[in-house]
């Protein structure tokens, strides 16, 4: 059974990445990322964390980014998060894509150890 403390945080946390994307927050990612964290982007290139947080600190092309059909799968000390995106490219149409987070319980706390991006 899945503990409903441990979803709620999975939640906010999950809510407060995609807010950091739009944000170009970096401070964010620093404290919630784990050392060893790979993210795969929407273009197929698997970027390390100071290559995430480098990439986010560009700021993102895309505006009014949201998450929809957020699923949390509580798996003991793991979690995977699948959900839609919905967001407005810089010609002003709208866009779409899908992302997985895989979260881990550390000592430090829960911190996102890898990411997939794609759109469609």
């Amino acid at each position: 059974m899945s503990d409903p403390t441990d979803l709620a945080v999975l939640a906010d946390l999950n809510h407060h990445y995609v807010r950091s994307v739009g944000e170009a927050d970096v401070r964010w990612f620093d404290a919630h990322l784990a050392t060893d964290f790979h993210n795969t982007n929407p273009d197929g290139t698997l970027i390390d964390r100071a290559q995430f947080l480098a990439q986010i600190g560009r700021g993102s092309p895309v505006t009014d980014i949201r998450e929809h059909d957020v699923k949390i799968r509580l798996l003991g000390n793991f979690a995977i998060i699948h959900a839609r995106t919905s967001y407005r490219k810089p010609d002003g149409t709208a866009g779409a894509g899908w992302y997985t987070d895989d979260w881990q319980r550390r000592p430090e706390g829960w911190r996102c150890v890898s990411a997939h991006v794609s759109r469609s």
